[in-house]
């Protein structure tokens, strides 16, 4: 039997971004041959941000085309909303009955986002016990996250553990699978890690009117066109990289050191706007396919529910026996 695998992203925003993708989907992409790969569209976890409901709908409908046209295959990958699985919100609660407060207190996403003015509610709270529950409702043995993750797959195991102790052996504990790679090395516009809470992403879908100007927007150093730049820690260099050949790569290295010969930042901007047309060419030709037929989408996620419904049933039925809470339909 196969390992189970789980991960997901929140809906947040309208696409996917360069740091979703080398920091993460990338890696799922290549997981799914070992078998056991479940990948969500984390919806639930996005009403901590995002309160309006059509913009809500309409970016879970672009996670969705962008998982497909990146690569996440359904016939190698249960592919599912995190609405159609609904006991998730019921598994959420039992688990919050055994969660210290101490523990989600010493969360380090929690008080990052509460520094940056998010507000400090009870969702954004609870939001790795929620975490759990996606997690051990489908009784997941890896979670491939990146490093700032790490703390959240620990709290589950520490809650799956609780629980197990308590109740008795329901739950695989998870182990976390970091992904290491690019995942801590995606910078923003501005520098600053990738993220779409600091709005600083390149979402990889966006028009290419939309993500030339978002990339010519990149902050740099005041350094003038005939003036020697350092490319190391150069965001444009830095993102080139990822998505450039290791020639072009030379190349562009070269041409920053150089002084004299006319080449500035905004000449880098454009190659590296080039370069992100052309690592993602095929994925954003499947992705227009994908808009053009959203009832292939669909059917799809429909498939990935129903696929999954059976093992989500059999763990709440051996979670509400283990509790002694059991429904009179079941």
């Amino acid at each position: 039997m196969s390992l189970i695998t789980l991960s997901g992203l929140t809906p947040t925003s309208s696409g996917i971004h360069l740091g979703n993708y080398f920091g993460a989907v990338r890696q799922w992409i290549d997981l799914q041959d070992a078998g056991g790969a479940h990948y969500f569209i984390a919806s639930y976890h996005a009403l901590t941000t995002v309160r309006d409901p059509a913009q809500l709908s309409s970016n879970i409908r672009a996670v969705a085309m962008d998982y497909l046209a990146l690569g996440l295959d359904p016939e190698r990958a249960v592919i599912y909303r995190q609405e159609d699985v609904p006991e998730v919100c019921e598994l959420s609660w039992i688990l919050s009955t055994l969660t210290p407060m101490g523990l989600l207190e010493r969360c380090v996403a929690y008080k990052d986002k509460v520094s940056q003015g998010i507000s400090a509610d009870h969702g954004l709270f609870a939001y790795p016990v929620l975490m759990a529950a996606d997690i051990l409702i489908v009784r997941s043995h890896r979670v491939p996250v990146g490093q700032d993750q790490k703390q959240h797959v620990e709290v589950t195991r520490d809650i799956a553990g609780k629980f197990n102790q308590t109740y008795g052996a329901v739950f695989p504990v998870p182990e976390p699978l970091i992904l290491e790679g690019n995942a801590a090395k995606v910078p923003g516009i501005d520098g600053q890690k990738m993220s779409k809470s600091y709005g600083n992403d390149l979402c990889i879908f966006e028009s290419e009117k939309k993500l030339r100007k978002r990339v010519m927007s990149i902050v740099t150093d005041s350094q003038g066109v005939d003036e020697s730049k350092e490319p190391e820690g150069n965001t444009i260099f830095e993102l080139y990289k990822l998505v450039a050949t290791d020639d072009k790569v030379d190349a562009m290295a070269d041409k920053l050191r150089s002084s004299g010969i006319g080449y500035g930042y905004g000449h880098a901007k454009q190659e590296l706007f080039e370069a992100m047309l052309d690592y993602f060419a095929d994925a954003r030709s499947r992705r227009l396919q994908l808009e053009e037929n959203p009832d292939e989408v669909e059917q799809i996620l429909r498939s990935g529910a129903d696929r999954i419904r059976p093992v989500v049933e059999k763990t709440m039925d051996a979670v509400r026996s283990a509790i002694g809470v059991i429904p009179s339909h079941s």
